[in-house]
């Protein structure tokens, strides 16, 4: 049964619900990626053109599977993959409004198709999803501010059909080891491949100056609540961002011999999954 916390989702829910009011958050995160900004995706995170790209070779998914897209945002990554590669999405997400958000964009990307992609409200650690209902697995920028990393990635693994492929971004210290190798092992994952992302760091460095920089605007297009929250993350971040290492890991779920149709073939397209909340459609308030 999920879970879901309203008073979690309640910053992520101001955010979104301002940011659908004015474009100067889509604006400044265009002034800091630069051509490397996908504009049609707008994201709230380090998505640029070269990690789409990323996901979309290292997936290696076929037209008609199960994408699921993990701390999907207002959507925008998980409808792009689904339109780039004719794949199904199921996205979910902490916040209430950016789930509605996201189930009101599935028109623009997928057109006449746009039954193929569902969103939920649901909770890294606990997704209400069948076990091994995906071929794969999205979470951009969406594992560090889990509440738990390790039952997240079991979480994530269980969701996985044998030889499925989850692509997460993760970040460390340059000069520390990777830590996540006994939470792989947990999950029943094994690493394949890890990507480094070297222009990530300067990325958020120049997001969060212009955010600072901004602040008097931010204010008053976004609402004080909303803008504090963006510039508290903005003073806390920048100080950690030196010697900072960003990564995309592919990660696989062991193959098995199948015993009949997966979960993965077998989940319907509807907007219900073993009694968890209904998926907003297009026709959700905003």
């Amino acid at each position: 049964m999920n879970t879901h916390s309203p008073a979690r989702s309640a910053e992520y829910d101001a955010f979104h619900a301002a940011r659908a009011r004015t474009d100067v958050v889509a604006r400044l995160y265009a002034e800091a990626m630069g051509e490397d900004y996908p504009a049609e995706v707008a994201a709230s995170s380090s998505c640029d053109w070269p990690l789409l790209g990323l996901l979309a070779a290292r997936l290696r998914m076929r037209p008609g599977q199960l994408l699921v897209d993990a701390g999907c945002g207002t959507g925008g990554i998980g409808l792009w993959l689904a339109r780039a590669l004719t794949v199904r999405l199921h996205g979910f997400d902490l916040s209430p409004v950016a789930a509605a958000q996201a189930a009101a964009r599935r028109t623009h990307f997928l057109g006449p198709h746009a039954s193929r992609a569902h969103f939920r409200v649901a909770e890294l650690e606990n997704t209400g999803l069948p076990d091994g209902c995906a071929h794969g697995i999205v979470c951009v920028d969406a594992l560090g501010r889990a509440a738990d990393r390790g039952a997240t990635l079991r979480e994530l693994g269980r969701l996985l059909a044998p030889g499925g492929t989850l692509a997460v971004t993760r970040a460390l210290r340059r000069d520390a080891d990777p830590e996540w190798q006994h939470e792989l092992a947990a999950a029943g994952l094994t690493q394949e491949h890890v990507d480094e992302r070297p222009r990530e760091p300067a990325m958020w460095e120049r997001l969060y100056r212009l955010w600072i920089a901004h602040a008097d605007q931010l204010r008053r297009e976004l609402g004080e609540t909303a803008a504090e929250n963006m510039l508290r993350e903005a003073h806390q971040k920048l100080p950690t961002l030196p010697g900072r290492r960003a990564v995309l890991l592919t990660l696989r779920r062991r193959p098995q011999a199948p015993a009949g149709p997966g979960a993965a073939d077998r989940m319907g397209e509807g907007g219900r999954q073993g009694g968890d909340r209904p998926v907003p459609d297009e026709r959700t308030p905003q």
